[in-house]
């Protein structure tokens, strides 16, 4: 998972691109909390605009890529001891 800033609060949470329309973010206790979108909706909202927008614009800048799946997606290729 790579980290992936918001462009409008800068919360930042780990991120990973399986499709275009697939995405895995990994929130923490701190970004909850610093997320203005998460605040305003409660416990009931579970997306961010802003984030996703960010995301979108890390894709598309190539900071964030979308994985293949062609390596194990639990190392992302590295070799465990």
């Amino acid at each position: 998972m790579d980290k992936v800033s918001c462009r409008s609060c800068g919360t930042c949470v780990l991120v990973e691109k399986y499709s275009d329309q697939h995405t895995s973010v990994q929130w923490n206790k701190a970004a909850e909390a610093a997320c203005t979108e998460l605040a305003a909706g409660g416990l009931r909202t579970h997306t961010c605009p802003a984030l996703r927008a960010s995301i979108d614009a890390a894709v598309a800048a190539g900071d964030l890529t979308v994985s293949t799946r062609d390596i194990d997606v639990r190392t992302r290729g590295r070799t465990l001891a």
